[in-house]
């Protein structure tokens, strides 16, 4: 008897066989047509749902709503919680691990480190009220630009025209977050390829004390394995956990004469350092 699973290797023969041969050709001829039908089949939900099944909502929500900024979070926020499901029935192996602090967090500066594209779309499945900072070229791509202003995201640097925009969203921040909502930051600022923690820059610091902010840090592994950084292709023969999880809450003291901006990126970093550590004793 043979059985079929997308977690291991595929074929497990009846007793007396030596499976080894039939397991290595499995993964050399059916990997790369596993990867390939999996990721078109995700990466079609990804454009091709949201023209279909989401657009028309964004649409309603833009004419409709008394704040459409809070819609579209919420319509992305279900848009990519859809993501995750296919990932999830598409790849058997692949698993979520979400703690359930991640789920109460309001009225933050959220910092996380930064291991793959997925990254950015996992915490805006996990909070339906959220902004973060967007790569300025994206403002520039027609509809989607359109869609990034609507929800409230803001461009990664204030250039050109851009810059009218940094100025309304950091000046509206601090209502926005006082009423619930979270700001999210990769204040890395691009995926890490090696595995190590990247210099921070100030911006999710420098909010942060300007609105007076709680910050909370929180940890992403193994979105690496699922999506690597360079790779079009999701690594479905695989099993793999990707765990979210909060790993320090700062209140900092913002209107001491010795608070600093960078003695709390220190702190920070080190958080993140330290469970970087653990995670990759755990491998």
């Amino acid at each position: 008897m043979f059985l079929f699973r997308f977690d291991r290797p595929f074929f497990w023969p009846a007793a007396g066989l030596n499976p080894e041969p039939l397991n290595r050709l499995s993964h050399k001829y059916l990997k790369p047509v596993s990867d390939l039908m999996v990721t078109l089949l995700i990466w079609a939900y990804f454009t091709m749902g949201f023209i279909i099944f989401f657009s028309p909502f964004y649409l309603a929500a833009y004419l409709f709503s008394e704040n459409f900024e809070y819609s579209f979070q919420r319509l992305n926020h279900n848009f990519f919680k859809g993501f995750f499901f296919l990932i999830r029935v598409f790849i058997p192996g692949q698993k979520l691990r979400i703690s359930g602090k991640i789920g109460s967090i309001r009225s933050s500066v959220i910092v996380c480190n930064h291991q793959s594209y997925l990254d950015p779309l996992l915490l805006i499945s996990l909070f339906p009220r959220h902004k973060t900072i967007v790569k300025s070229t994206f403002f520039r791509v027609p509809i989607f630009g359109w869609m990034l202003r609507q929800a409230g995201y803001i461009p990664s640097t204030a250039e050109g025209k851009l810059s009218e925009l940094v100025i309304e969203h950091i000046g509206a921040m601090d209502d926005y977050l006082a009423s619930g909502g979270n700001l999210f930051i990769f204040p890395e600022g691009t995926r890490s390829r090696d595995g190590t923690i990247g210099r921070l820059n100030k911006g999710a610091f420098k909010i942060a004390r300007l609105c007076r902010t709680p910050i909370k840090v929180l940890y992403i592994n193994n979105t690496n394995k699922l999506f690597t950084p360079g790779k079009f292709l999701f690594t479905t023969m695989v099993t793999n956990t990707i765990t979210v999880g909060q790993i320090a809450g700062i209140e900092p003291d913002y209107l001491s004469e010795d608070f600093s901006i960078s003695d709390l990126m220190s702190r920070v970093r080190s958080f993140l350092e330290t469970q970087n550590e653990k995670s990759n004793e755990d491998l």
